[in-house]
């Protein structure tokens, strides 16, 4: 008899495909990333204490603590995919639906919506009371400090795991999770512009100060839009990765150090004539997304067998 063969499966995505939730179960993983924020302060003091006199200290601590904080709602995810795969239909996390987009065409629309939607949300600091020192300080050593430590952190571990959390749990799961409608009868999700909203309104949550969140829910809404049309985690990854690291870049030029906001590098009218542009190349992007054509209402989340 031959050796027998076993194919190993190295997408990690798959582990979470069957786990779909509903809005109770969105709380549940914020209540899980609450035990992991809690192990990651422990770890983070761990750190501190071994690292005391070395400049990088809190980056280091920052390099542990983050990505502990995802670890429990991984593994209960993992855990009730795995369950669920047994008697019930599941979602693909990451799909491809870019037709008749193409790769190339969606990755330069959705990096130049990115920095377009970031632009925009500069507006709220305007109507915002001015952030806290301490806030600031703290959100300082994360752009700041050593540039590889935060290119890490906030480029790498911040896109994975927080659009693995944001869209591919929570906005996949409320696209796709059972649930009775008015009538009793069985059926799938709730109204994609809600969907889109609540997870956009959870990925503000999670920010944990309002000077975040509102930018974080207007680009948590174009993400959600881009997700629900194609389905592809890697592209909202990639529009979250440029966002942040257009943060940690700008941090570092000493242009940009003592500007408030972009307002104060340029004219006012090269200001508005950028924010208008900005705006419509939203319009643009969200009309160009429209011409992907949706497998259901529901999105392009590829249905897979118990």
């Amino acid at each position: 008899m031959g050796k027998r063969t076993h194919k190993r499966n190295y997408d990690i995505f798959s582990n979470y495909n069957y786990h779909v939730p509903g809005i109770s179960g969105m709380f549940i993983l914020l209540a899980w990333m609450l035990v992991g924020a809690l192990l990651g302060n422990l770890a983070s003091m761990l750190v501190l204490a071994l690292f005391a006199n070395t400049p990088d200290a809190m980056g280091y601590a920052t390099l542990v603590s983050y990505p502990l904080m995802f670890i429990p709602p991984m593994i209960y995810a993992g855990y009730m995919s795995s369950r669920d795969s047994l008697f019930d239909v599941g979602f693909v996390l990451d799909n491809d639906h870019v037709k008749p987009l193409g790769w190339p065409f969606c990755i330069v629309l959705v990096i130049m919506g990115t920095l377009a939607a970031s632009f925009i949300s500069e507006l709220c600091g305007f109507i915002l009371p001015p952030m806290p020192e301490w806030l600031e300080n703290t959100l300082g050593n994360m752009t700041e400090g050593n540039i590889w430590i935060n290119l890490i952190c906030v480029s790498i571990f911040a896109p994975f795991f927080e659009e693995w959390l944001c869209r591919g749990e929570v906005l996949r799961g409320l696209l796709n999770f059972k649930r009775k409608d008015k009538d009793g009868n069985e059926t799938r999700g709730m109204k994609p512009a809600n969907a889109i909203i609540i997870s956009a309104a959870f990925f503000a949550l999670i920010h944990l100060n309002p000077w975040q969140a509102i930018p974080a829910f207007l680009l948590g809404c174009l993400f959600g839009y881009v997700y629900y049309r194609t389905g592809s985690l890697k592209l909202t990854m990639l529009m979250h990765c440029t966002n942040n690291t257009f943060a940690v870049v700008i941090s570092h030029i000493d242009r940009f150090k003592d500007a408030d906001t972009m307002k104060d590098l340029m004219s006012m009218p090269m200001y508005v004539s950028l924010m208008l542009f900005s705006i419509v190349f939203i319009v643009y992007l969200v009309f160009k997304f429209k011409s992907i054509e949706l497998q259901g209402p529901q999105g392009n989340c590829d249905r897979i067998s118990a």
